[in-house]
């Protein structure tokens, strides 16, 4: 059997389209998360920030989840029973910003605040099923008082990286008074997402056995210190930008929205190490989730065909649209 074939290879695929959606949409999340504390001319500058790349993320979703629930119907099927209720809500609040996000324009001028509260809402409901979803499959979907509590409290700080990245976003896209606003968001929720993060880490080796050893067994141990390493020097770079106002007025905000990501991938692809090979905490390994050899064949040469056409007009796209955002017009 090829190497990309393999069950394990597969989900490193998976696990790559799963971060690339967050990474895509997490910034309109913030965004989103942010709207309510601008000023209604700034509002708009923020909507035209996230406009151009807005449908693009839906193209992510579909291909990462249909992936997902091809390649591992079996821990599809797991998953979604434990988190039916939380992935509900976060769809039904997807949907509700894809109708605000048109209507807050497009509707008479009197109901525009509420099109802006709902945008709002419905990114924090969808950020807070997001946290839910992630404390529930780190602690193995248990039941019981201290599940949901961890489970909350990822719900209420995992917004805070959102926000965060959202912030970074803006001080790459605006300027003047919205810039340095972004600049206060951003110091605010700098220390909640750490607290999110370093709770995240520390969970895991209580809800999996063998993860310590995995970290700080030898020789592992030396190569792998690298990882909290590069979080801690991304932490302080974004927290050294952030109290220079005079560096983001110089163009190096995009430091922040690029440690962020840093962040972001570092941590996903830590938990991804620590789990592995299993998919479903505890219950199910990438081995009894996956499909068969011959249909991972045929996923395979699906992505591998439809993959680099959506990184090509993404990046097109990108280029296109780079530079600061300017004041929001609808033909």
């Amino acid at each position: 059997m090829p190497c990309w074939a393999k069950p394990g290879c597969d989900a490193l695929l998976t696990a790559a389209l799963y971060l690339k959606i967050n990474l895509k949409d997490d910034h309109d999340l913030g965004v989103g998360l942010l709207l309510l504390k601008a000023t209604d001319a700034e509002k708009d500058t923020m909507i035209a920030s996230i406009g151009p790349f807005w449908d693009a993320n839906e193209t992510w979703l579909v291909l990462g989840v249909g992936v997902l629930l091809i390649a591992f119907p079996m821990a599809h099927g797991v998953v979604l029973q434990a988190l039916y209720l939380p992935v509900a809500v976060m769809l039904i609040n997807l949907i509700l910003r894809g109708v605000a996000f048109d209507f807050r324009v497009k509707a008479p001028l009197k109901y525009k605040p509420f099109w802006n509260r709902a945008f709002f809402a419905g990114s924090l409901m969808a950020s807070a099923s997001q946290g839910w979803m992630l404390g529930s499959y780190i602690t193995g979907f248990a039941d019981g008082p201290l599940g949901w509590a961890f489970s909350l409290g990822i719900a209420i700080t995992l917004p805070a990286a959102y926000v965060l990245l959202g912030s970074g976003w803006l001080m790459m896209k605006t300027e003047g008074d919205l810039q340095q606003k972004a600049v206060c968001w951003a110091k605010r929720v700098l220390w909640p997402m750490a607290a999110a993060l370093l709770a995240i880490s520390a969970a895991t080796p209580l809800v999996k056995k063998g993860v310590l050893e995995k970290w700080f067994g030898v020789p592992q141990v030396f190569a792998l210190l690298s990882v909290p390493l590069m979080c801690a020097l991304a932490f302080f770079a974004m927290r050294w930008v952030l109290t220079r106002p005079n560096l983001v007025n110089a163009g190096y905000g995009w430091l922040v929205f690029a440690n962020t990501v840093l962040i972001f991938v570092l941590a996903f692809f830590g938990l991804a190490y620590s789990i592995f090979p299993d998919i479903v905490i505890g219950r199910m390994t990438v081995w009894e989730a996956a499909i068969s050899t011959a249909s991972l064949n045929v996923i395979f040469v699906g992505v591998a065909i439809t993959l680099p056409v959506i990184i090509a007009y993404t990046v097109f796209m990108y280029r296109v649209f780079w530079g600061k955002a300017t004041a929001l017009k609808y033909g």
